[in-house]
């Protein structure tokens, strides 16, 4: 399939939402974001990446990067689904809401309580969290210049009670075990790595590859791959994931920095980025051109 050429149309036929929705403005160092930007990238499975636009500029991956520390610790053989469940909550992704009544146990791994979940386990597996994750995103992308955005790290944690809030109630039903100070420091700088579409849709196609990474060894097991998979599907877009999969019909996992990573398991994985987001947190242009995707070359998962 010619990738060069569907999204050069892509890139086309999104042009009247680029600049569409509002950049996350309760983050102040990402309010400041140009809504102008798109981007997009595929990469393969054998590795090689087709761009347009900004495919090469880095961005805040957010929530994105909730994704692979889940594949992090469920290649380390945690049983994390006691802990954490896999059902749609069909409320914001900072919701309180379900907590209470679901006795401190998430119903999710990518909304941020169930992030936080997957974070904390991670520091209680490696005894570093954010910097383990840096670390296979470097390999997996094979870019050694991946790094931490400091003044996203920094915004994020003035402004984040509410994580601090959940981390804290999550705590009172023994469903965090490290100090909450030092979760919220891991899922701080987690959240403000910064990469390029190019980046996330290379460290992504381990999902496209049934468990398999860049170097040919295997991190996750097809089920675990297939697993995760699912729960993007389902998941991976806030309260709007079913809206997602009726018009794109991939698995995929958005960001409040305006990026989304998608997965066509065993062909490619993909990644667009534009900051203008809706009002459930989702980029409009983004979600509007992986839509163009699965139309125009009848890739999905249906």
């Amino acid at each position: 399939m010619d990738y060069q050429s569907v999204l050069e149309r892509i890139a086309r036929d999104v042009v009247p939402q680029v600049g569409g929705g509002r950049p996350a403005e309760y983050i102040p160092a990402l309010a400041s974001v140009d809504p102008r930007r798109f981007g997009m990238a595929i990469a393969d499975v054998d590795g090689t990446v087709y761009g347009v636009g900004d495919w090469q500029r880095p961005f805040s991956t957010q929530s994105i990067t909730k994704v692979f520390t889940l594949a992090l610790v469920l290649a380390a053989g945690d049983d994390l689904w006691e802990r954490v469940g896999r059902e749609p909550s069909g409320n914001p992704f900072n919701s309180l809401v379900q907590l209470e009544y679901e006795n401190g146990i998430p119903r999710n791994p990518f909304i941020n309580a169930g992030a936080l979940v997957v974070t904390d386990r991670l520091q209680t597996l490696t005894g570093d969290a954010s910097s383990e994750l840096l670390e296979f995103l470097r390999q997996e992308s094979g870019n050694p210049g991946l790094a931490f955005d400091p003044e996203v790290a920094e915004s994020e944690s003035a402004h984040g009670d509410r994580n601090a809030a959940l981390a804290h109630f999550m705590a009172s039903y023994g469903n965090i075990t490290n100090p909450v100070p030092t979760l919220l420091d891991h899922y701080f700088w987690q959240c403000a790595i910064e990469m390029s579409c190019a980046d996330l849709a290379l460290a992504a196609r381990f999902l496209a590859r049934h468990g398999l990474r860049a170097d040919g060894s295997r991190l996750l097991t097809r089920s675990e791959a297939k697993q995760i998979n699912a729960v993007m599907l389902t998941c991976g877009t806030y309260d709007a994931a079913g809206e997602f999969a009726h018009r794109v019909g991939l698995p995929g996992k958005s960001g409040v920095g305006g990026g989304i990573v998608a997965v066509v398991p065993g062909r490619c994985t993909l990644c667009v980025w534009s900051p203008g987001l809706d009002e459930r947190g989702n980029s409009v242009a983004g979600v509007t051109a992986l839509d163009r995707f699965t139309t125009l070359t009848g890739l999905s998962v249906f």
